[in-house]
């Protein structure tokens, strides 16, 4: 199993109150899932996120991702993790505004220690998988939006993580870019990857093959379980 949550909960301290942003949520997802969890505002799907793509860690309860106890890392253990196994897409984008789109691709390969041409070779390929190859020396200003967040998928799938982590990642397209964005994403599944999608949006939820619906820090439906949902890419 790649990921599996038992029992989880996050207490946030504001001022004197507690906020229980997860109750006790249990979860499984196997490699090659593409899984929607959707919520509204104040459910725990950010919050949720952020635990599995190890930039929070529980109050209480176990992730593991492929057997290593997260809550158990350290600052650099967790660090060198989400490098390693985590492609982040933001709805932000989060591109260096400098810095041409290869470059941009680059940098997670620069965090890992990766030598320069091979860095240019790994980034040059993640920009043709998403049909960017005449776009590699843009600059994000240069770009439309939904280029822009092809360039952050690019850089997502470089480092070839196990998990794609993907935060309402069509909020700042319009819908036909949208849906260009959730058909790259469709693409990534089927080439064997986890895709996560983090959405409020149904339409968007709707490309998954799995969705889990979280309301009040719990998990108040899911369609299917990991051995039923996922699919085995020759």
């Amino acid at each position: 199993m790649l990921i599996q949550i038992r029992g989880l909960h996050r207490v946030y301290q504001v001022g004197t109150e507690e906020v229980h942003a997860l109750n006790g949520v249990s979860l499984d997802m196997a490699p090659n899932e593409y899984v929607a969890i959707m919520g509204p505002s104040g459910s725990g799907k950010s919050t949720l996120m952020n635990i599995i793509g190890c930039l929070d860690t529980p109050t209480s309860g176990s992730y593991l991702l492929k057997d290593t106890d997260v809550a158990r890392l350290t600052d650099d253990e967790l660090a060198r993790i989400r490098n390693r196994e985590i492609g982040f897409v933001f709805q932000t984008f989060n591109l260096l505004a400098r810095a041409d789109a290869l470059h941009n691709v680059e940098l997670p390969l620069v965090y890992a220690g990766i030598k320069h041409e091979e860095r240019r070779q790994r980034a040059r390929a993640a920009l043709d998988l998403v049909g960017l190859s005449d776009r590699m020396k843009h600059k994000p200003n240069e770009l439309s939006g939904g280029q822009r967040q092809r360039v952050a998928i690019a850089r997502a799938l470089v480092n070839k993580p196990s998990i794609i982590l993907a935060d309402e990642p069509t909020g700042n397209l319009d819908t036909a870019t949208g849906v260009e964005i959730m058909a790259a994403f469709e693409g990534i599944w089927e080439q064997g990857n986890t895709v996560i999608v983090v959405t409020h949006e149904a339409d968007v939820a709707a490309h998954a093959r799995r969705i889990v619906r979280m309301r009040d820090g719990k998990i108040e439906s899911d369609t299917g379980t990991p051995e039923r949902q996922a699919v085995v890419v020759r």
